[in-house]
């Protein structure tokens, strides 16, 4: 059996189980014993070779896990302690239990020691890729991916009314999806798409959802599969800011067919590099100066002559339906129909000023339509 397969223990018990092994080996310092790191290595036992892993963002109360690691290289995990003795680091990722498989909430704290191992030492980040993942709260949902009794990856996810930070009232607005990684020995595997597809059903009752922003260039080509292959979700996605407002969002396929994303982020393979939509501070990615954005002018009833889309999400209403009154004024993104594109050009050119009257009197209605309102 394996950690996470013994019977559950508390931050507390952890803590004080940990205390009461340091204070034992100060009282006994001569009496060094080793661990077996491989069968050629091995880490002598004492207190200079021990340092504690802190595992949330918020350490009120404290939990920490006392992590051995070689002399020349603290940064390095060779075993940590937990239930009375010393466990290498892969077998702590492992389980003996079969009723772990795919995606498992995480609830016991080492099933959230799993998730800090696998997002802070397990996959330890190598040039160009210098990104770490932040702490979670330890109020954070996650999911463990369990594959061949091994944990493989995880994701978590900001709820609905939880709070953005520790030190205002502001709250999200939608569910987002905020960290996702997969093991690089586990990728091209398929499993980035299981977990989009996990989090979209887990969330079945909401109409939208989000993930923070930025994607890095492998999650925004995984999200571009997904979309490809799921078009019911086109219309829910979305890249978001904390708290999640409509200023804060943006429509992941449309930006994918309007070139927002790089070509380096759409030709990335799926899996190729960790999962992270980890900064939900950064700003989104402006708009590029070769798509002219310009804000649509709804109150004279016409759209910029220059533009598709506004900086604010704007959508010409003779391309896009007018949003949904039940869904904030959100703005569509499905296509008017041909026939009705060409009635509206046809009837700019009739001389009967009645029925001229008549059309022009729905081009601002439509147009207001596509305001999005805050």
């Amino acid at each position: 059996m394996y950690p996470v397969d013994l019977p559950p223990v508390e931050d507390t018990e952890l803590m004080s189980a940990s205390e009461l092994y340091l204070s034992s080996l100060n009282a006994t310092p001569c009496n060094n014993k080793w661990f077996e790191s491989s069968q050629t290595s091995k880490v002598a036992i004492t207190t200079a070779n021990i340092r504690p892993l802190r595992l949330f963002e918020d350490n009120h109360p404290a939990c920490e896990v006392l992590a051995l690691h070689p002399p020349e290289d603290p940064s390095q995990v060779v075993a940590l302690y937990l239930h009375d003795k010393w466990w290498r680091l892969d077998n702590v990722l492992r389980t003996s239990s079969k009723s772990r498989s795919g995606l498992v909430s995480a609830q016991s704290i080492i099933e959230r020691l799993i998730v800090f191992l696998l997002s802070q030492v397990a996959e330890r980040p190598s040039p160009p890729e210098q990104v770490l993942f932040s702490l979670h709260p330890r109020s954070e949902s996650c999911k463990v991916l369990w594959t061949d009794n091994q944990a493989v990856g995880f994701y978590t996810v900001k709820h609905k009314g939880s709070l953005c930070d520790g030190w205002s009232s502001c709250c999200y607005l939608l569910p987002v999806l905020d960290t996702l990684l997969v093991r690089r020995s586990c990728r091209r595997r398929g499993f980035g798409l299981q977990i989009l597809e996990d989090f979209c059903s887990s969330f079945s009752s909401e109409e939208f959802l989000g993930l923070s922003s930025p994607l890095s260039p492998s999650m925004a080509a995984v999200v571009r599969r997904f979309l490809q292959q799921h078009e019911e979700q086109r219309e829910r996605l979305y890249e978001v800011e904390a708290p999640g407002g409509w200023t804060q969002r943006r429509n992941i396929w449309l930006n994918i067919q309007l070139g927002r994303y790089s070509s380096k982020q759409q030709e990335c393979a799926e899996d190729s590099a960790p999962f992270s939509t980890c900064n939900m501070n950064t700003p989104l990615v402006a708009a590029s100066a070769e798509l002219h954005m310009n804000r649509c002018d709804v109150n004279h009833g016409e759209r910029s002559p220059s533009s598709e889309i506004s900086e604010t999400g704007c959508f010409s209403a003779a391309h896009y339906d007018g949003p949904d009154l039940r869904s904030h004024n959100r703005p569509r993104i499905r296509e008017w129909p041909r026939r009705r594109r060409m009635k509206s050009k046809i009837v700019s050119s009739r001389k009967h000023s009645g029925e001229n009257s008549v059309e022009t009197e729905k081009w601002p209605k439509r147009a207001r339509r596509t305001k999005v309102n805050l």
